[in-house]
């Protein structure tokens, strides 16, 4: 059986006729309103036109560190001027007594514009707070220049599918099915790139959270080296023994990283060894005299103390702090402690132990015979 259905064209022509004709209506008697109307519009838009351009001189596109100020200024920039026109209408749309499809198109119209012109802001701001964070951990050494095109496109092709969504719900469209194949459509995208998505989401994370930057010495894994460069897929470190390791930002992440440079202070730890025939009084006093030295070279002693008895020796722990990370300023320290303790333990006649052996013989009835004469001095080796 077949079912008769009535065009649609025939009720948009009268919907269209309507609308012209109570527009014309309106129009005729209320034309002072609509002319005062459309001069409040056009000062509005007029003043939004110059709140814009002052906005816009905010904006330093040529500074290697993107700063708010930039952000604010880019946002002006991308501010539509008929979204200025369809703000100042929805602005005096009331004063002016519109009919109602006239208000209903006005608004209409208002929804649409705002939801696009939301969702170039939101490019904007994610875009500008990546490049933002991005100069701060890189000082703008171009790492993140090669890498911007993929992350404009994502962004923008995530901010204005919601925005599309939105508009056609508001429409009355069932978006579930667009919905649902955005969803599968984006599963097979992130399955088929997943190593580069996961590479390229740890760069940012690096960019944001910023363990480390160009120039900081980091150790990673079994490996130390110079941070080069910061890729929004690999991270380059110059090794110490000259070789530049290319190093997956996935992989990096993975590891503990310790960065070097970040330190506050350089601990030297030294053990020192004594003969056991080291008198008890001056024993006791070795923990002050090292104290001493270590204060007289500006560390920060640790620990200066008796640490255990040792297989040839009595063994005392000296631990400094070096305040900053750089050694070049600790290995000195280091070398003119160790000379400083030779002359001070060779002064207060405290000798340092090494591993010795004592050989002893018998003779034929059991009886020792001592290494060296009666009274003199052992023969160690």
């Amino acid at each position: 059986m077949l079912i008769a259905t009535k065009p649609a064209a025939p009720e948009l022509d009268a919907q269209a006729q309507l609308f012209f004709t109570e527009t014309a209506g309106w129009i005729s008697a209320n034309w002072l309103k609509i002319t005062i109307a459309v001069g409040m519009a056009a000062l509005i838009v007029a003043v939004l036109l110059a709140v814009q351009k002052l906005a816009q001189r905010l904006c330093h596109e040529g500074d290697a560190l993107v700063s708010w100020r930039t952000i604010i200024g880019r946002l002006a920039a991308r501010t539509r001027f008929w979204f200025l026109v369809i703000v100042a209408a929805r602005v005096v749309d009331g004063y002016a007594q519109a009919p109602q499809l006239l208000d209903q198109t006005i608004g209409f119209l208002f929804t649409i514009g705002l939801t696009f012109q939301a969702a170039i802001w939101a490019r904007e701001v994610v875009l500008g707070v990546v490049e933002h964070r991005a100069g701060e951990a890189q000082n703008a050494n171009g790492a993140l220049s090669s890498a911007m095109g993929i992350i404009r496109a994502l962004v923008t092709f995530l901010v204005f599918a919601i925005a599309l969504v939105l508009i056609l719900g508001n429409l009355g469209v069932n978006v579930a099915g667009l919905i649902a194949g955005l969803g599968i459509g984006g599963i097979a995208i992130g399955l088929a790139a997943q190593g580069i998505f996961s590479d390229l989401f740890a760069g940012i994370s690096i960019l944001f959270d910023r363990p480390f930057k160009v120039g900081d010495v980091i150790s990673y894994d079994s490996s130390m080296g110079t941070v080069e460069q910061i890729g929004m897929r690999t991270t380059r470190i110059r090794a110490m023994t000259g070789e530049l390791m290319i190093i997956s930002n996935k992989n990096l992440l993975d590891k503990e990283i310790r960065n070097v440079t970040a330190r506050d202070h350089i601990r030297l730890t030294f053990t020192l060894g004594v003969t056991y025939e080291t008198p008890p009084e001056t024993l006791a006093r070795i923990p002050a005299i090292l104290r001493e030295m270590g204060e007289a070279e500006g560390a920060k002693v640790a620990r200066a103390g008796f640490e255990s008895f040792g297989a040839s020796s009595l063994d005392f722990m000296f631990i400094i702090d070096i305040t900053g990370s750089d050694w070049g300023i600790a290995h000195p320290t280091r070398d003119r402690l160790l000379v400083t303790i030779m002359q001070r333990f060779a002064a207060e006649g405290i000798n340092l132990a090494y591993p010795t052996q004592t050989s002893y013989t018998a003779a034929p009835d059991g009886t020792l015979i001592m290494p060296y004469p009666e009274g003199g001095v052992a023969d160690q080796r």
